[in-house]
């Protein structure tokens, strides 16, 4: 995986998600209701605080879960909701432990077709089609993950030169482009159910 990563802003945190398939994963599960950044800063806080370099799916699994909850909730938290997204950050490496031995990688290594990644990111927990289509894209885009059909499984975020998700993101140009574009929807939302 080798590819420039600006995803928390943060170097050392960028880093880690570009050498970590798993922290990459769980700053993607993180990556809702709050700032980009800061979810994708997630994974390099919790390395951190668990006094580690890089993330693994079986000692989180493993981790108690009121630790595990308090380790996130610490100032400045991991997430808006820390307590629930500790939860699912245990779901989701539970599931890797108990389906790939702990390793993201196993879901692409076999080279799997881009419908069946997609398949196999969407049963991840916490990962809907929506943010399975974006991972997909992001591996494609960013880390050269490209299996046959990837782009058209990715849908709209595999498109070439679209700035729709975290998947386009290279620097802060694009990230205003992904937030403008964010921001519009948001617009045209409000504006058809009536809102002005």
């Amino acid at each position: 995986m080798n590819a420039r990563l600006r995803l928390a802003q943060q170097p050392e945190a960028d880093a880690l998600l570009e050498r970590d398939p798993l922290a990459l994963m769980i700053g993607m599960l993180l990556d809702q209701q709050v700032p980009m950044e800061w979810a994708f800063s997630g994974p390099y806080t919790i390395a951190r605080r668990l006094g580690r370099d890089d993330l693994d799916a079986q000692e989180i699994a493993a981790h108690d879960p009121e630790a595990f909850a308090a380790l996130l909730s610490e100032k400045p938290a991991v997430h808006r909701y820390p307590g629930s997204m500790a939860g699912r950050v245990q779901q989701l490496c539970r599931y890797l432990a108990e389906r790939y031995e702990g390793d993201p990688t196993a879901l692409w290594r076999d080279d799997p077709s881009g419908q069946e990644l997609l398949r196999r990111l969407n049963e991840l927990p916490g990962f809907g089609k929506q943010k399975a289509q974006i991972f997909l894209a992001l591996l494609g885009k960013r880390m050269g993950v490209r299996p046959e059909g990837w782009r058209e499984a990715a849908g709209a975020y595999g498109e070439e030169g679209a700035y729709r998700s975290v998947a386009d993101i290279t620097g802060p140009e694009s990230l205003d482009k992904v937030r403008a574009h964010k921001q519009e929807l948001k617009r045209q939302a409000k504006q058809a159910k009536g809102g002005t």
